[in-house]
């Protein structure tokens, strides 16, 4: 039997492990300043990880082989640990967890906590049960105010964000189920959430927060390439969470421009 248990153990582990490894990533192609600091430590722990488990696994069936039951064997003595052993592995594995966060704070101070740079553009992302709406100071650079009583998610738009139009702020504001941006340029995300906890994802962007009602948490993100990306939402949200995504429009500063003076004219 314990024969049969070294085998199985190791098959499953080889089988697994080649399906982790064929697939060759396992992420799409980054689209930000940040993606690929953080596709090589994904890699890093991706490598380090499977050491470890396939370590762990062939250990495990070699065990199950030496010490399986023989109609020789004397009778079983149980051992009650081996102190340095687990200091040893216990030490192994901080040391392996800290490694690597220690490795990667760099990536999370710069592009995760540290506030916007003068310049970017900020959009307001508000997620609510269940869609995206995104919305643009305008010219002013000013965001109108928001009120709760006039939030009417049927009306999408203005009224999907509670935009009190009385405010002088927000005549130029601008309300999109679509989300452009221009390359090349940081993009600070407030984001808000009218209802429970949402997660804003762009995996191509490697960004992903939670938005939280009562909060506006600010990000921001740096794409690098042109093109339509996909957004989720990450976090179980309702029965209607499976058809919570949106788009993100890259485009150039030209474009962008165009786009925003066309919502403006819309509203005139």
């Amino acid at each position: 039997m314990g024969l049969v248990l070294l085998i199985v153990i190791w098959l499953i582990t080889l089988i697994s492990s080649y399906f982790f490894v064929a697939k060759t990533w396992w992420l799409p192609a980054g689209a930000s300043t940040a993606a690929a600091g953080m596709d090589h430590y994904f890699t890093v722990t991706f490598i380090l990880m499977g050491i470890v488990f396939v370590a762990a696994q062939g250990l495990l069936g070699f065990f199950a082989w030496k010490y399986r039951e023989r109609s020789s064997s004397s009778p079983a003595r149980y051992s009650h640990g081996n102190n340095r052993l687990e200091i040893a592995w216990t030490v192994l594995t901080l040391i392996l967890f800290v490694g690597l966060n220690l490795m990667s704070s760099s990536i999370w101070a710069s592009e995760r906590f540290r506030p916007a740079q003068p310049g970017a553009l900020q959009v307001e992302v508000t997620g609510m049960q269940f869609q995206w709406y995104f919305r643009y100071a305008g010219p002013d650079g000013k965001f109108g105010a928001t009120k709760p009583e006039l939030i009417d998610p049927s009306s999408g738009g203005e009224g999907a964000v509670g935009l009190d139009t009385s405010d002088p702020a927000s005549k130029d504001d601008v309300v999109a189920g679509t989300m452009y941006v221009p390359v090349g340029r940081e993009v600070e995300v407030i984001l808000r959430a009218h209802d429970v906890i949402h997660s804003f994802f762009i995996p191509s962007m490697r960004f992903k927060q939670d938005a939280v009602p009562g909060l506006a948490i600010h990000m921001h993100f740096t794409p690098i390439s042109t093109g339509e990306y996909e957004i989720a939402c990450a976090e179980l949200c309702g029965l209607g969470h499976y058809k919570m995504h949106g788009m993100l429009k890259v485009v150039s500063q030209q474009e962008f421009d165009a786009w925003l003076a066309a919502r403006e004219a819309e509203k005139q």
